[in-house]
């Protein structure tokens, strides 16, 4: 008998094409022996149908320059020659359009001025309007509202104390207005410039209040405490070049520690108690001067006829100053060679009048 190799049998195996293969009869389902169905043989129920293209592929082949695909319909179709290169030529001039749009067109308001630079230098100042400039990243513009009045409030919560000239302690809390006087200062002189002022107003504040009495302070000095602040801030600014005018430093409260208040409140009201009194002498003094004044022009004009008519003047004034002091008196009038009483006809009316007795007390003497 003779053995031949391994490799050598192997052929005749692949070549079989019994119908009791491994993989049966090669037919489309199992055979009746229940051999398994071949992996690469034909469904049993047929090959499906290609599938229909996606919107996707659609696209993707009008771009390419086909047709609409899947039967040639009569969709819509590029014009002719289009292809890719066009498509991306119109993306990047519809891109480049918007950047000049946004970046090279600035909306400037009334209220504001725009500060240009030059690859990061000052350039220049935009006025209210529609204005063109280069585009970015060559030239930027900042807005910069110069009208409107900013508010700070210190602190930002509650009070704080501050130290007074005399070594007293005070609760402070006040507001400081300003607004942008120049905007190329503003922008470009110092860093942070809302917190530049912010600091300038709590050492401006501190400064003054070190020179000022507590007496002072919650008192009638607020007035010159707040327009001292306002200039040594303006001041301050002034030498850093913020670009920064101050409106206004208004103390909305300032009031001994809540310990010593009692005190502070009684002083208070005696010194309103005496201002009050000030101005009541002060209102009586005015009018006994006015008084005055009034008569003094009096005898002048009395005084002007006087010196017209000397005599006359002189009878009439005594006549007037005997009319008035015997207006208040009994008189008695006496001629030669006899006296005559003076009646006076009041009172004599009077006493014709019935005079009414008194009635006698209960259990009086009769």
């Amino acid at each position: 008998m003779t053995i031949l190799p391994q490799w050598l049998r192997r052929p005749s195996i692949l070549m079989n094409d019994s119908s009791n293969g491994p993989w049966g009869n090669g037919g489309s389902g199992e055979d009746n022996s229940g051999a398994p169905r071949n992996p690469w043989a034909v469904p049993p129920g047929g090959r499906k149908g290609t599938p229909k293209p996606t919107a996707l592929d659609e696209f993707l082949k009008k771009a390419r320059g086909g047709g609409s695909g899947g039967g040639g319909g009569s969709g819509p179709q590029l014009p002719l020659g289009a292809n890719a290169r066009n498509l991306w030529l119109i993306g990047v001039a519809v891109v480049v359009a918007i950047w000049l749009i946004f970046t090279a067109v600035h909306q400037i308001g009334p209220q504001q001025r725009g500060v240009v630079t030059f690859l990061g230098r000052y350039s220049g100042m935009l006025e209210p309007g529609i204005r063109v400039t280069l585009p970015a990243p060559l030239v930027a513009v900042q807005k910069v509202d110069v009208e409107a009045v900013r508010v700070d409030e210190f602190p930002r919560d509650g009070s704080e104390s501050v130290l007074t000239g005399d070594q007293n302690i005070i609760d402070l809390a006040y507001t400081v207005r300003w607004r942008v006087e120049s905007p190329r200062q503003f922008v470009f002189e110092i860093r942070d410039p809302t917190e530049t002022v912010r600091a300038t107003a709590e050492s401006a504040m501190r400064a003054v209040l070190a020179t000022t009495t507590l007496n002072q302070a919650i008192g009638a000095g607020r007035t010159d405490i707040e327009t001292r602040v306002a200039q040594t801030m303006q001041q301050i600014l002034n030498d850093y070049k913020a670009g920064v005018r101050v409106q206004g430093v208004s103390i909305r409260q300032a009031a001994a520690p809540a310990s010593l208040i009692d005190d502070f409140n009684a002083v208070t009201a005696a010194q309103q108690e005496a201002v009050a009194n000030l101005n009541n002498a002060r209102s009586y003094s005015q009018q006994v001067i006015a008084r005055a004044q009034g008569e003094a022009a009096a005898f002048d004009k009395a005084y002007e006829q006087y010196r017209l008519a000397p005599e006359v003047t002189r009878r009439r004034m005594y006549y007037e100053t005997m009319e008035a002091v015997l207006a208040k008196t009994d008189k008695t009038i006496v001629e030669t060679p006899g006296v005559a009483p003076f009646l006076p006809l009041d009172r004599a009316r009077k006493l014709q009048e019935p005079q009414v007795e008194a009635a006698p007390a209960p259990g009086g003497a009769r």
